[in-house]
Formats: C-alpha cells, sequence, structure tokens
C-alpha cells in the first residue's frame, strides 16, 4: 500500500509539473509566463502566432508600434477602451496583466515580420483615391494626409499604429468607432474621422491592405 501511494504521489507531481509548464502555460495571470509563450499559446488564437492574423475581425500586430500597443493593452485593462469588439475578447485577456507583461507582448509584436494580407479585389481607381487620402488629405473636408502622423510608409510613429499590410475591413471598422463613438478615447482621430464619408473610409482602407514599399 505504500508503495501504491509514492507512486501515485509521483504521477500526480508529474501532472501538475507538466500542468504549469512555463513554457507552454495559458495562465495570464501568472507574471513569470513569458510575453513571447503568452503570444504563441494565448494570442496567437485570434492574432496569429507572429502577428499576422488570417481573420479580417482581428488586427494584425507584426511590426506594430510597441507603444502603441502598450497603450492599447492598458486601455483594454483599464476598460477605458470600450470599443464593442475589442473589449468583448481584450477586457478578459488583459485584465490580469502587469505592466512589464504587456510591455513585454509589445516588444515581441514590434519585433515580427509584417507580411501582405494579399491582394485586395478593388478598383483601380477606390485605390487611387485612398492613395490621395493617405499622402495628401482632403483639404476640402478638412482632413490631414494619414501619413502625417503614420509615416509615409504607413510604418508608424510611436504612438501612432502601423496601418501597412492591415485587413481593410478591420480599418473601416475602426474609423466607425472613432466617429461615431466614444470607444476609443484619448486619441486625436474622433476629429481627423467626423468628415470622412463611407467612400473614403472605404478608399483608404482599401489602399492600406494593398500598401506596398
Amino acid at each position: 500500500m505504500r508503495a501504491l501511494q509514492l507512486t501515485l504521489a509521483l504521477v500526480l507531481g508529474t501532472v501538475s509539473t507538466g500542468c504549469t509548464n512555463l513554457d507552454r502555460s495559458r495562465d495570464l495571470g501568472n507574471p513569470k509566463v513569458s510575453p513571447t509563450v503568452t503570444a504563441v499559446q494565448v494570442c496567437s488564437n485570434c492574432h496569429g502566432s507572429d502577428g499576422n492574423s488570417l481573420s479580417p475581425n482581428f488586427p494584425r500586430l507584426a511590426g506594430q508600434q510597441a507603444a502603441y500597443l502598450i497603450t492599447q493593452l492598458q486601455n483594454f485593462r483599464n476598460h477605458r477602451r470600450s470599443d464593442v469588439e475589442g473589449a468583448e475578447y481584450m477586457w478578459g485577456i488583459s485584465r490580469n496583466l502587469t505592466d512589464d507583461q504587456i510591455a513585454g507582448l509589445a516588444e515581441y509584436y514590434s519585433k515580427q515580420i509584417p507580411q501582405s494580407v494579399g491582394k485586395i479585389d478593388a478598383p483601380p481607381e477606390l485605390l487611387a483615391a485612398g492613395k490621395d487620402i493617405f499622402e495628401k488629405g482632403l483639404p476640402e473636408q478638412n482632413v490631414i494626409p494619414c501619413s502625417s502622423c503614420h509615416g509615409p510608409k504607413a510604418e508608424g510613429n510611436g504612438p501612432f499604429p502601423q496601418l501597412a499590410h492591415q485587413h481593410a475591413s478591420y480599418i473601416v471598422r475602426e474609423l466607425n468607432v472613432f466617429q461615431n463613438t466614444q470607444g476609443r478615447p484619448g486619441t486625436p482621430m474622433e476629429t481627423i474621422s467626423h468628415p470622412l464619408t463611407t467612400a473614403n473610409k472605404e478608399a483608404v482602407a482599401a489602399y492600406l491592405q494593398s500598401f506596398h514599399d
């Protein structure tokens, strides 16, 4: 009987160790789990292991500005960012993340290489209109060029996110959030997006998805 008890204890100990393996853990409340493991084991379900999400429901994070990602994760954690789709997924996921974990995730994704989403099925005139909005803005509508904040190659700049190679439908969705809700406070986009028409939004989004250097 004693031998059986010892064997059982060893088995249970092995199972327990396997469940708490830090290299494969999905425990978002454990600060000992590295950001890389969290990205691969948890975040990859929506964003892809390298941040190049395949689904247009989820933004691409590969090559994203670290400062931007830190702000967004903190805003989700603090329930400051309340856009419906984002809050539905991210409030729970970010709830227990520490500042160090958030910084680590931001660094991980900022170092990944963004891949092209693929050619978008859009007429050339729509892409041309989007290019004009991105590079020149819409002076008659008091809309500044997107490139003035997001960079000439849509690579982003600090708190301003990278937009190149993002899913077009995601960009349109977020522009609608900026334009019509208070779901993403603390950004100049509420004012900038206000004059945009549906055609404007679709054009610049299509251009950004098909963007190439």
